[in-house]
């Protein structure tokens, strides 16, 4: 089997003949969901297909991302098996490619959010002919303090169970770690007063997420539109005491988070998060610092690959 990229000189390349039908699959060997059987079902098939396709397996954290910032990276489709936090890194990666090839996810983290909002298929050979198949719609993003989102960037309770949960505890549980955090730490936080300046407007709460796509922490629905459609969206919070906090999840289950007390979705373009001490943030499910956040929307996409 060949491989699918290359070193070579840090200038800009199109893709030549010959490397119109490489697929490169990335993956982490040591994530909960990874499934070497299941990555060979989808190889096989790719090479059935015609499809020259090489999977490379990361020997370090951040791997993804220096590949997919490699100029001379010269593949037609790039294939991440991860989850929500992988795709962001090749997202991020991308932006220092000068000509980034065409996304394809296998959906293999522990959220995978982004996979529910582009109706990803979840069989080897589904995923395979969707490859082959090339339909491609444009993957928008938004920025906060520079760095991509493809699903949300937020600060306030949920970022500080994402920085809390332990890797190992993830691993072995998935979902559950983060149900299991937040149920400790609801008990011992404090909260802190958010102030959210957006395109000349403020608004005060305790928990702010900015929302490039529909769903949230899974098939819940916080905003309209979607990944694949341009333009961020904030949902706010004015509390998050239990009780609150009870009744929002609720509201969040039924679809109905937008009509809430104390709740609001508004459509932006620019916005800045900020507290009178640091509050944890989060970027598609990974640890993102603290505010203050510069948030705004970029015109910016990248091709994904479709069913």
């Amino acid at each position: 089997m060949k491989i699918c990229w290359w070193s070579g000189p840090a200038s800009p390349r199109t893709i030549t003949p010959d490397l119109a039908g490489k697929v490169l699959i990335m993956a982490n060997p040591t994530s909960g969901g990874y499934r070497a059987e299941f990555l060979d079902e989808v190889r096989k098939r790719l090479e059935d297909l015609g499809c020259r396709t090489e999977i490379r397996l990361t020997r370090h954290a951040g791997e993804i991302g220096e590949i997919c910032s490699d100029p001379s990276l010269q593949v037609k489709t790039l294939v991440v098996a991860g989850g929500d936090g992988s795709i962001n890194e090749a997202l991020t990666g991308f932006q220092d490619h000068p000509q980034p090839p065409e996304l394809a996810v296998i959906p293999f983290g522990t959220a995978n959010v982004l996979a529910l909002e582009l109706s990803l298929p979840r069989t080897p050979g589904a995923i395979a002919d969707m490859i082959f198949q090339g339909k491609t719609k444009p993957l928008h993003f938004g920025l906060a303090n520079g760095r991509p989102f493809v699903l949300m960037a937020s600060t306030g309770f949920d970022a500080e169970v994402v920085h809390a949960v332990p890797l190992t505890l993830k691993r072995r549980l998935g979902k559950l770690a983060y149900v299991i955090t937040a149920l400790k730490a609801g008990l011992t936080r404090q909260s802190t007063s958010l102030t959210i300046d957006m395109d000349g407007v403020q608004l005060k709460g305790k928990f702010a997420v900015a929302s490039n796509a529909r769903h949230y922490g899974g098939p819940f629905v916080i905003s309209p539109g979607g990944a694949t459609d341009p333009g961020l969206h904030m949902l706010v919070l004015e509390r998050d005491d239990p009780w609150s906090s009870f009744c929002y999840g609720i509201a969040l289950l039924l679809g109905r988070i937008h009509k809430a007390r104390g709740a609001s979705v508004t459509p932006f373009k620019t916005a800045r998060i900020s507290a009178d001490g640091p509050v944890a943030a989060q970027v598609d499910g990974d640890p993102f610092g603290a505010t203050p956040l510069e948030i705004r929307q970029t015109d910016k996409t990248v091709p994904v690959l479709v069913p």
